[in-house]
């Protein structure tokens, strides 16, 4: 057995979640994203998707999708900085620098390489990124890959990011780099208090809306409009992938640092750029939500609704301020299993364990939809209560 081989063959974790038959991950999807999808030849209900919006089978999104595919063909063939720079690109980055109020904006092929390739060029030798420790993976790995000291405080502990603020270089880059809404705990940052340290150490703000947009602030602007500093965050960072019913993402801020980002973020200017179709899917999402703020009412009126009616339950949901609604369960094989329990009973929720998640905070994440119903939502509560009662998780 060669190294390589070998230094792996010893992992078989999943296999060992396959042989008691709760492995949770990727199942296959037989019909489009909805509430009610199709799995393993039944209908269940989803609540495992981040579409927000319920737009990713809106027939607007789609007819935009296949116009742009039949006008510029399936891909570009090259980055944006070479032949991969289409009309509609530049379009969809003029709107979105105005949604989120922001002088420029650049669109990425994924909102993960977004996070990779711009903080690593915001930061330098001698600088400092200071992050909360429940960050998205993808803020990890950015930060990873930039030569700045990097410092963590304790989840949304503002003493705790002071104090980290604190052992800071004064005339020194300091980039506080923040989850607008966590993606697993459905908590809000405290953007607030962030801006109010922001000045008082002379400190940068980078915020990911990924969670955020379509569901926050007015037209769905994120959290930063919600609270309103949009002015004082230096960076707004979104995907597609969410509310805008496609896949890509973005980042926004003042012209010059998006003019250096233009030619310097490695995952923008050597990635090839982003389909047609999920351009123009992007694109036309972004309309909708602009012109529908009913959507956005009814995702709200229905997130409420889940809210009371799983705390009601019993449920421990944490801190939650969002359509992410956690249930924490404190134990990982019993998240999977309570995962395969909820899935027999025809409810889709995904499991959330380490690395995600501190070992004592395993938990199954409830997402919900604006075309969620209340009906939906009682079958959920009451086939999810009968599943974490047979396990113990509450009385």
């Amino acid at each position: 057995m060669n190294l390589l081989r070998e230094k792996f063959a010893k992992y078989d974790l999943p296999q060992q979640f396959m042989a008691k038959g709760v492995y949770p991950y990727f199942r296959t999807i037989d019909s489009h994203q909805d509430t009610e999808v199709l799995m393993d030849g039944k209908k269940v209900l989803m609540f495992g998707s981040n579409a927000y919006m319920g737009l990713t089978y809106d027939k607007r999104i789609i007819d935009a999708a296949i116009a742009a595919t039949e006008k510029y063909g399936t891909g570009c063939a090259g980055s944006r900085l070479l032949n991969g720079t289409l009309d509609i690109h530049v379009e969809l980055e003029k709107e979105l620098a105005e949604f989120v109020g922001k002088d420029d904006a650049l669109c990425f092929s994924t909102g993960f390489t977004v996070n990779e390739g711009v903080i690593p060029q915001l930061v330098g030798r001698g600088d400092y990124i200071i992050c909360d420790d429940r960050d998205h993976a993808s803020i990890v790995d950015g930060r990873r890959l930039a030569f700045a000291t990097q410092l963590k405080y304790k989840h949304n502990d503002m003493d705790a990011l002071e104090k980290e603020l604190q052992k800071c270089e004064p005339d020194a880059v300091k980039l506080i780099v923040v989850d607008g809404v966590f993606s697993m705990e459905g908590d809000l940052a405290n953007l607030p208090e962030i801006v109010r340290l922001k000045k008082k150490y002379n400190a940068s703000i980078y915020v990911d809306e990924a969670h955020g947009l379509g569901v926050f602030g007015k037209e769905g602007r994120g959290v930063c409009d919600h609270f309103g500093v949009t002015d004082e965050v230096d960076l707004i960072m979104g995907t597609f992938s969410k509310s805008l019913a496609s896949i890509g993402g973005f980042v926004a801020g003042d012209k010059e640092v998006i003019n250096w980002l233009r030619h310097n973020a490695r995952s923008y200017i050597f990635q090839a750029s982003n389909t047609p179709a999920a351009t123009a899917a992007a694109r036309e999402a972004l309309h909708i939500i602009k012109n529908s703020p009913e959507r956005i009412q009814q995702l709200w009126d229905i997130t409420n609704y889940a809210l009371k009616k799983f705390r009601d339950a019993g449920f421990e949901i944490g801190e939650t301020e969002s359509p992410i609604i956690p249930l924490y369960v404190r134990d990982t094989e019993k998240t999977f299993v309570v995962t395969k329990l909820a899935f027999d009973e025809g409810i889709f929720i995904n499991p959330v364990i380490p690395p995600a998640c501190a070992p004592q905070d395993t938990l199954v994440r409830v997402a919900l939809m604006a075309t969620h119903t209340r009906e939906q939502v009682d079958f959920a509560v009451e086939k999810l209560t009968k599943c974490f009662r047979q396990l113990g998780i509450i009385e």
